[in-house]
């Protein structure tokens, strides 16, 4: 990257904003679609009944803690991968 200049650095950037919104967008639309179809069944209230709403919650929470279980083993394989001299892409 620092081969570019910094107009080109910029819409990199830019670029790259669009793309991780695009995939935060994606995985969030998944979540409401799972955590809906596993959980809502009743379409006869305008309100959640509490058992519904702890499935949600419990499938969002579930979710959420997949997520970052996921990424800290991420780190921690790139880390790894950086010691060992193992970069990725080169």
């Amino acid at each position: 990257m620092n081969d570019l200049s910094a107009s080109e650095q910029r819409e990199l950037q830019g670029r790259l904003e669009k793309k991780q919104m695009k995939e935060f967008m994606t995985m969030y639309s998944k979540l409401v679609q799972r955590c809906f179809d596993d959980c809502v069944g009743d379409f006869t209230t305008k309100t959640l009944p509490s058992k519904e709403e702890g499935c949600v919650m419990r499938c969002v929470d579930k979710f959420q803690k997949a997520s970052e279980r996921i990424s800290m083993r991420f780190q921690e394989q790139n880390a790894a991968m950086m010691q060992s001299g193992q970069i990725p892409g080169r």
